[in-house]
């Protein structure tokens, strides 16, 4: 059975995507079966895998709508070493077709069932927007990790996710939890950063991710060769740390 998490924040430029992509590619280096969704419409996480999203043939957009399934809709990174599914600007319209769906929160759950046996994670790159979208994902997903910046807006957009996915828990998912949070684009030598950190610590406990992920050139250059970062540079210090999240993630799912 495949373990879900979205990978959530509603504040943009956090490095959700960066961060789906990256601990897909950590997850496959450790030979985990791995299907990456993409559920953002600027289909970031698609090309970050390598895929070009303008000749896609089916997309997540079919899988939503009841067009294609996922086996048919789903690409292979060969950069990466794991699945995707992949989303291109047709998504957009995806939020006003479903509003007369049945069962509209979740399509992307029984989509995802079908394929199940065949994963050991599925990672949901969620859009920067608490929209139908993410309410798909959120309702697919057995778990959130919510990477956020150590700054003080993040801190303020933290506690209005923390309410949608404690909302969704009780309405909709029992199964959704709070994997970690995840502190990327660190820089240990502003005090700020290291104030939000001790602060999240304090607050969060154990479901802070002891893991930092650093500001690295490395990470923001691999996207536009359509490789991870992990794989475009598996020596800088941003690839060694998403390996070593990956090994995180494995371990804490053991004690999940």
């Amino acid at each position: 059975m495949a373990k879900i998490f979205c990978v959530a924040n509603q504040k943009g430029g956090v490095g959700k995507t960066t961060t789906a992509v990256n601990l897909a590619a950590g997850l496959a280096r450790l030979e985990q079966r791995v299907l990456l969704v993409d559920l953002d419409p600027q289909g970031n996480a698609t090309m970050g895998a390598g895929i070009n999203k303008a000749t896609l043939t089916a997309s997540v957009y079919e899988v939503l709508l009841g067009l294609s399934d996922v086996a048919g809709a789903r690409q292979r990174s060969d950069a990466g070493g794991f699945d995707v599914l992949p989303a291109n600007r047709e998504l957009a319209g995806a939020e006003v077709e479903m509003v007369e769906l049945d069962n509209r929160e979740k399509r992307l759950k029984d989509a995802l069932a079908v394929v199940d046996a065949e994963y050991d994670f599925v990672l949901i790159d969620c859009p920067p927007a608490l929209s139908m979208l993410t309410l798909n994902g959120l309702c697919a997903a057995h778990g959130v990790v919510i990477p956020m910046q150590c700054e003080y807006y993040a801190l303020e957009g933290l506690s209005d996710l923390v309410n949608t996915i404690k909302k969704v828990h009780a309405k909709l998912n029992p199964d959704l939890k709070i994997i970690g949070l995840l502190r990327v684009m660190f820089d240990p030598r502003m005090t700020l950063s290291q104030q939000v950190s001790a602060q999240l610590e304090q607050h969060f406990g154990d479901k802070v991710f002891k893991t930092l992920i650093p500001r690295n050139v490395r990470l923001a250059e691999a996207p536009s060769y359509g490789v991870p970062g992990v794989t475009f540079d598996p020596s800088s210090k941003g690839a060694q740390a998403y390996i070593a999240f990956g090994e995180e993630m494995v371990e804490r799912i053991k004690t999940m």
